[in-house]
């Protein structure tokens, strides 16, 4: 359990980078305002009150205690999970995860959307706009795909050698 608490702390640094983040944007950036940094790249100040990809953002409202229980249950099976000693990687991975759920939960309770900021584009082609939660939760999941297929491909290695 002692181990534990770096992970959430890794959690919680995410979480707090992300509500900073989002925190500057709506201080500095009109809704809807781009700011050009490069040739592929801009701060934009976007409300989005569905899930990835503005999923179900014209939903009428429900949807965002829908999002609010996902991960509020998300965070809730994570935190137990790091309450079991696992592995580094898959920590890390959870507690990435942890991290932005929570940034994204509060942020939808406190403002009923999620503030998205950074748009990656080519020509005119966007990336839809996510901020440092979504980063969070991708790499983690990333992480624990990478993992999973690693670590299994080395049991299953592992027992093909055995074998012979």
């Amino acid at each position: 359990m002692a181990n534990g608490w770096r992970w959430w702390a890794l959690a919680a640094v995410v979480g707090i980078t992300d509500a900073a983040t989002k925190d500057w944007v709506r201080l500095n950036l009109f809704q809807g305002e781009v700011v050009p940094l490069t040739g592929f790249f801009n701060l934009v100040y976007f409300q989005n009150a569905g899930a990835a990809f503005s999923f179900l953002a014209g939903a009428g409202g429900w949807q965002k205690y829908l999002f609010i229980i996902i991960a509020l249950v998300v965070a809730a099976v994570l935190t137990w999970a790091l309450s079991i000693a696992r592995p580094r990687t898959e920590a890390v991975a959870f507690s990435l995860i942890l991290g932005g759920a929570i940034g994204n939960a509060v942020d939808r309770t406190q403002h009923s959307h999620v503030t998205d900021f950074l748009d990656f584009y080519w020509q005119n082609w966007h990336w839809p706009a996510f901020n440092v939660a979504d980063i969070a939760i991708c790499v983690g999941a990333l992480i624990l795909v990478c993992w999973t297929v690693f670590s299994a491909g080395g049991e299953l290695r592992s027992k093909i050698t055995a074998k012979q």
